[in-house]
This record gives C-alpha cells, structure tokens and sequence, in this order.
C-alpha cells in the first residue's frame, strides 16, 4: 500500500483487487458514482526485488572406478545450465576432488566456450577427498558472496570420504572431516543439492544432506539432462 509520488509504479490489479470488496458499502453513499469508486487506501504501489546474479558450484566428485561416467554427466549438466545462464543471469563454476586434495576446474562463468575447453579432458581416479571439496566450495561460494554474488552448490558424489582435509588416508577421520565442512555450509544458510550419481546408493549421501541442510537427490543413472534439471528444480527455478 502507499500514495502515488511520482517515483513508484501503481499495480493496477492490485489496487482493483482492494477496493472490490467495499463497493457495494460505497455504492450506497455514493449512489451516483460513476464506475469503480476507489478510495486513497486501496492504492497498491509495485515494488521491484533486486535481485543478485547466482553462482551455482558444481563440486563433483572425480575418484574411483566410475570417475569418468561421473565427469561425462557433469560435463554435460555444466553445459546445460550454462546455455541459460544469460536468461537467469548465472553463473557456473566446477570443482573435481580426487586424489588428495580439490581443484577449481572452471572459476565462475558464463561463458559457454570457455567452459566446454576447461572441461574437455579432465582426468578421473584416486582417493575421495571430500572434505577438500567442501572447503573449497566455502572459500569460493564466500569470494562470490563479496563479488554480490548469491552462491548455491551442487555436489555430485557417493559421499563415501576416504581422504582428511590435509591429505591422508583415514576414512574415519575423513567422514568427520567432511562433516564438520558440511555444518558449515549449513550454518550460511546457503542452498545446496548433494547428487548421488554412484551406482549402488548408500546411505552416506543421505546423511552429508542432512548435515548441509540440503537435498538429496539419488540419481544412479542419471544423464547430463536429468543433473540439469534436478539442480535446477532444487535450487529454485
């Protein structure tokens, strides 16, 4: 509600939609009214939600065996999101975790050439260190955040941890690790979707979501489309 002042917008429906209800009580004091009677208080002013251009981070997890149908799904969904960034003013970026560590494949883009170049190629195997995904996926959705930048991630994995966050081989002491990155996560209130691609579901995917405040979404044979539009579904489009 508010006053025409020459800066604001009225919305016409919204104005109507208010004064509809008291015509009839206004009709019998002003019998000879002509039309609508509209009164200063039915008046509706439109307002305009600024809205921050988003990255989505694509944390995929490139180890074991099935790395590189993993790679190929991702690939695929990248290209597909990236194809309506301009539409939806986002941006994309990808982070591969395998061996010992992450590696920010593509920083935030949206340009559709580029991304198809980082992304040809990229190699597979090792260990699963995901507790370096998720940190990684902190640091950049937080570099965003102070370039006005709404960040949400999409994390493709089995969730199965087996790398610490410093680099060694102790599944125990990874999963805490990738627990402790996961609340964090969740403590920002940041939107996010964990993506079990692996081809015999377990339960740790289910339980890192919960940690993350997330989604979780099993997907064992999931193609490039499929990733697209779940991500898209879950992240609010």
């Amino acid at each position: 509600a508010g006053a025409p002042d020459g800066r604001g917008r009225i919305d016409l429906i919204a104005t109507l939609r208010s004064a509809a209800p008291w015509q009839a009580l206004r009709r019998r004091t002003r019998p000879d009214a002509p039309g609508l009677i509209i009164h200063a208080s039915d008046i509706q002013i439109k307002r305009f939600e600024d809205r921050a251009d988003r990255l989505v981070i694509f944390a995929v997890d490139a180890s074991g065996s099935s790395a590189l149908a993993r790679l190929a799904e991702a690939k695929g969904a990248v290209e597909l999101l990236l194809a309506q960034a301009y539409a939806r003013r986002d941006r994309v970026a990808l982070i591969a975790f395998r061996g010992q560590g992450a590696e920010l494949i593509l920083p935030p883009t949206r340009a559709l050439v580029q991304a198809k170049r980082r992304l040809a190629g990229l190699p597979g195997g090792g260990g699963t260190p995901l507790a370096a995904a998720l940190e990684a996926a902190l640091i950049l959705a937080c570099q965003a955040e102070t370039h006005g930048l709404s960040p949400a991630l999409a994390l493709l994995t089995d969730a199965r941890a087996n790398i610490t966050l410093d680099g060694h081989g102790d599944r125990v002491q990874a999963g805490l690790d990738a627990t402790r990155m996961a609340r964090l996560w969740r403590d920002q209130s940041r939107p996010a979707i964990v993506i079990d691609i692996s081809a015999r579901p377990g339960p740790e995917p289910a339980h890192l979501a919960a940690e993350m405040g997330a989604r979780h979404l099993p997907l064992p044979r999931a193609d490039a489309r499929a990733i697209s539009a779940a991500v898209s579904l879950a992240l609010g489009d």
